[in-house]
């Protein structure tokens, strides 16, 4: 489907544009000449688009204008903050991730060129993640003298190790997009430059595909568990067996799947 233009269901800043392909929402971090840096302003229209996705939605591809995914915090902002404005520009980052993590629909992360400190932590926080070959990742808040601050220190060491975290923080090394996938494994699919959003497109319609409530139970519970202690997972996966298995679109599928079994051995 060619791609539109979009009236989102709330006003959205210029730096966050949105265009639909069916079900498919492609989010667009637009602050090209600021390698899409996180101004307040974008946040917060993050924020706003997380916030109010429409019901005929089911799934989310975001990606960065230009050449790069985003490099970070627009730290022009930072340089004169007081201890209180620290607290609220971490308070508002770390509300985005959170609806970001638990987005009633899958979001899917295009990586490319720059993926640097807050915009690690933004694509940490999708539930797939796609880079092309351009990408790199690096934290360099040691060097910076500032912290991670909206919800990386917590979601990051899950996802490729304390260890490494504190070694890219420390250092400022740099990871090219190989080194991310293969020894890191912050990635799940590494393509060719330039190839990225039409592979997100790709995944997000056949993630569509599947049963609305079981996509909202692996991206909503798969956390929580994962936070849990043993007997905790437990009773809540098997609440989600109930939950998911129970939905009249999941009978559905089932019988289908059934009968088209059973017709294949008639046949054979």
């Amino acid at each position: 489907m060619t791609d539109a233009t979009t009236n989102w269901p709330v006003a959205l800043p210029s730096c966050v544009q949105v265009v639909r392909r069916g079900a498919i929402a492609v989010l667009m971090l637009n602050r090209p000449e600021k390698r899409n840096a996180l101004s307040d302003e974008l946040v917060l229209g993050l924020q706003s688009f997380f916030s109010s996705v429409p019901a005929d939605v089911q799934g989310i591809v975001m990606h960065g204008a230009g050449e790069h995914f985003c490099a970070g915090l627009d730290l022009n902002e930072l340089k004169e903050t007081t201890v209180a404005e620290s607290f609220e520009t971490a308070q508002i980052g770390q509300r985005l991730n959170d609806t970001v993590q638990f987005c009633k629909v899958p979001v899917i992360a295009v990586l490319h060129g720059a993926v640097i400190g807050g915009g690690l932590e933004l694509a940490a926080a999708a539930h797939v993640r796609i880079a092309d070959r351009s990408a790199y990742y690096a934290l360099p808040e040691g060097t910076r003298g500032i912290f991670l601050g909206s919800g990386g220190s917590v979601r990051l060491p899950r996802l490729i190790g304390a260890s490494t975290v504190m070694e890219m923080m420390l250092t400022g090394h740099v990871y090219g997009a190989e080194e991310g996938h293969d020894r890191l494994r912050l990635t799940h699919y590494l393509v060719e430059p330039g190839t990225g959003l039409d592979k997100g497109v790709e995944l997000a319609q056949k993630i569509a595909q599947n049963a609305p409530l079981a996509n909202f139970a692996i991206v909503q519970a798969i956390p929580r568990i994962a936070e849990q202690d043993p007997s905790a997972g437990l009773f809540t996966e098997m609440l989600m067996v109930g939950i998911a298995q129970g939905d009249d679109e999941a009978k559905s599928r089932l019988r289908d799947f059934l009968e088209r079994k059973a017709n294949k051995v008639v046949r054979g």
